[in-house]
C-alpha cells in the first residue's frame, strides 16, 4: 500500500483536531447513526454524529437496565483514557449511573484509567467476595485518531463483554435512542450532583495495580540486572502509572514523553496520513524508535495501554514476533503454571505461533478475532496467555491465577525487560537466534483496503465448500477455514491455508469500515506479494 508523505512525520497544526468544536458537537449535534458495538465497544465521532451525548446516556441507560436484569448488585468501575471525548463521554455516563443509583467508583483525582486497570480491579473485587459482583466501563476507542471516542463494557468477568451481552445492550441502547423523541426519558442526575451522589466513591487505582505487578513479572530480575528502559505513555492513559511501577520497584525507566494533550500532537503520523497512536505501527513509533540506542529495551503503548510496542536496539518488533518470543519464554519459565495449559491466539495471527507451541508440547487454542474468547480460559486458569497480533495480549500470574482477562500493555511490556534480564537477549535477538532457526522465517503482513457491501455479504456467507479453486498463487490449497478451529465461531470471514503452511484471511474491520487482508507466506515475500495479488479476485471473483 502507499505511504503517506508526512509518514513517520510529526503532525503539522493543519492537522490537529479542534478540540472545542469536537466537544460542542458532543453536546449539541444530532445522531446521525445508531449505537453499533463492534470487537472493542461502540466507536465514533461527534463530527459524524456517531458519538455523541444521546449515544452515551443511552449505552449508560442500557447498561443500567441489562445490571438490573442480571442482578449485577456490586460496584461499576468507571474509567477514561485521554481521547478528547472521552471525558465528556465519562461525566455523561456517570451522570446516568447516579441516576440508577448505580454504586460507581473512579479513579481518585480524575486520573486516567487503562483498559486492564479495569479488568484487574472487577476480578480483585469479585475473589474477595465483597458482596454482589463488579462490572465496569473503560471509555476509550482504543489507538484511534484524537476525533474519535469509545464506549466499552466489561462485565463481571473482567473482560471484554461477548456478543450476547453486547448485542442486547446495544438493541437496547437503539431503543432508548428511538424513544427519546417519544417521551421516553433516561434516568439522570446533573454532574455536580452525580459526582456528589451518595453512590460514586473515589479510589486510587494506580496503587493496587502496581502492587500486583510483582505477582505477574519478575521484578526483581528486571531491577538487579539494572535493565535500562525507555517507556512512551505516547499521550494515554497510563501516564502516570510509569513512575509508581519504577518507585516501587527500583528499576530505571525513563518516560520519554510524559504530556497529554487531546490533539496528539507530538505523535508522528501513521502510515495512511492520519494521527493514530497505534504501538505496532514503525510510523507512529518513529519518535521512540529514534531513541532505541539510549536504552536496553523500550516501549510505547496506545491511549488505553490495552497493546504495547516493544523497541529492541535493532528498532520495532513485529507484533508477531515479540508475541512469538513471549510465548516461547513464558511457556519455559514459569514453572507453577499447570502442563495442560493452552496457549490463545488469534486465527490471523502468525503460524509461527503454531510451531512454537507445539514444539514445546503445549496445546494451541485458535479462536476467530476478538479477546473476548480469551476470557474464560484466562479466568479459570486453562488458557496461559491470549494474543492477538494487533500487539494485545495477557497472560497468567506466576503462580497459574487470572491475573487480567482483557489486553494488558504493562505486563506485555515489563515481560520484555523480563527477557532480557533472565536470558541476556533482547526478544529481537531470540526471535532471530533461537526461533528462526528452528521454525523457520515467515513474512507476514496485513494491508487493508475499502470494502463494499457485496463483499461484506460474500464474507458472510462463504463456507468452506464455496471455494472451488484448487491451488492460490500456485500452491494447493490445505484447508479452507470460516469457523476457528479452537471453538468453531464464526471468523467473520475466510481463511485460506495452503501445503506450505503459507495462508491468507479476508475480515471486514470490526472497527472501522474497511477490509483486513492478512497473508502469511513461508516463501518470501516475493510469494506474499503472489497471494496478496490474487487474494481478492480469488475470494470475490473478478
Amino acid at each position: 500500500m502507499p505511504i503517506h508523505p508526512l509518514a513517520g512525520k510529526k503532525a503539522p497544526e493543519s492537522m490537529l483536531v479542534n478540540v472545542p468544536e469536537l466537544v460542542s458537537s458532543y453536546y449539541t449535534d444530532e445522531p446521525k447513526g445508531p449505537v453499533a458495538f463492534g470487537t472493542s465497544g461502540h466507536r465514533g465521532s461527534s463530527f459524524e454524529g456517531t458519538f455523541n451525548e444521546h449515544h452515551i446516556a443511552s449505552i449508560s441507560q442500557a447498561i443500567c437496565d441489562y445490571r438490573k436484569m442480571k442482578a449485577i448488585q456490586g460496584p461499576l468501575f468507571l474509567g477514561f483514557d485521554t481521547h478528547a471525548l472521552s471525558s465528556p463521554a465519562f461525566r455523561t455516563a456517570l451522570e446516568v449511573f447516579a441516576g440508577n443509583d448505580v454504586e460507581t467508583i473512579i479513579h481518585k483525582g480524575d486520573e486516567f484509567t487503562p483498559t486492564p486497570v479495569i479488568s484487574f480491579l472487577i476480578l480483585e473485587y469479585n475473589r474477595k467476595g465483597q458482596g454482589g459482583f463488579a462490572d465496569g466501563v473503560v471509555i476509550t476507542p482504543s489507538h484511534n485518531s484524537p476525533k474519535d471516542g469509545g464506549f466499552k463494557y466489561n462485565p463481571p468477568h473482567g473482560g471484554p463483554a461477548d456478543v450476547d451481552v453486547t448485542r442486547w445492550i446495544e438493541d437496547r441502547a437503539n431503543e432508548l435512542m428511538k424513544g427519546r423523541n417519544k417521551g421516553i426519558h433516561i434516568k439522570g442526575l446533573p454532574y455536580e450532583k452525580a459526582r456528589n451522589a451518595t453512590t460514586t466513591h473515589e479510589q486510587d487505582f494506580i496503587g493496587p495495580f502496581v502492587e500486583a505487578l510483582s505477582g505477574v513479572v519478575d521484578m526483581d530480575a528486571i531491577r538487579s540486572h539494572g535493565i535500562r528502559i525507555g517507556a512512551d505513555p505516547m499521550g494515554g492513559a497510563g501516564v502516570h502509572f510509569w513512575g509508581r511501577i519504577a518507585e516501587r520497584y527500583g528499576l530505571n525507566i525513563e518516560v520519554v514523553n510524559g504530556n497529554v494533550d487531546p490533539t496528539f500532537r507530538f505523535m508522528t503520523v501513521d502510515s495512511d496520513g492520519v494521527i493514530r497512536m497505534d504501538c505496532s505501527s514503525p510510523h507512529a513509533m518513529a519518535g521512540l524508535i529514534a531513541m532505541a540506542g539510549m536504552f536496553d529495551i523500550a516501549w510505547g503503548n496506545d491511549p488505553d495501554f490495552d497493546r504495547h510496542g516493544i523497541v529492541c536496539p535493532d528498532g520495532l518488533m513485529k507484533p508477531n514476533h515479540y508475541l512469538s518470543v513471549a510465548i516461547w519464554y513464558l511457556i519455559q519459565n514459569r514453572p507453577m503454571w499447570e502442563k495442560e495449559i493452552s496457549i490463545g491466539k488469534t486465527l490471523v495471527s502468525s503460524s509461527m505461533i503454531d510451531r512454537v507451541v507445539n514444539g514445546l508440547g503445549k496445546r494451541l487454542y485458535e479462536t476467530p478475532v476478538g479477546f473476548k474468547w480469551f476470557v474464560h480460559g484466562l479466568r479459570d486458569g486453562s488458557v496461559a496467555f491470549g494474543g492477538e497480533e494487533s500487539a494485545g495480549a495477557s497472560f497468567l500470574r506466576m503462580d497459574g491465577s487470572v491475573w487480567t482477562t482483557d489486553k494488558d500493555g504493562f505486563c506485555m511490556s515489563l515481560l520484555s525487560a523480563e527477557i532480557l534480564a533472565k536470558t541476556g537477549k533482547t526478544p529481537s535477538e531470540l526471535y532471530r537466534e533461537k526461533l528462526v532457526p528452528q521454525f523457520g522465517d515467515p513474512f507476514y503482513e496485513r494491508a487493508d483496503g475499502p470494502v463494499t457491501d457485496r463483499q461484506k455479504s460474500v464474507l458472510k456467507d462463504l463456507k468452506p465448500g464455496s471455494i472451488k479453486a484448487s491451488s492460490l498463487a500456485g500452491i494447493p490449497i490445505d484447508k479452507v477455514m470460516t469457523k476457528a478451529p479452537g471453538n468453531d465461531e464464526s471468523i467473520g470471514g475466510v481463511k485460506v491455508i495452503l501445503k506450505d503452511g503459507s495462508w491468507l484471511a479476508i475480515r471486514p474491520s470490526g472497527t472501522e469500515p474497511k477490509m483486513k487482508i492478512y497473508v502469511e507466506s513461508f516463501g518470501g515475500k516475493d510469494l506474499w506479494q503472489r497471494i496478496y495479488d490474487e487474494a481478492v479476485p480469488f475470494i470475490f471473483g473478478g
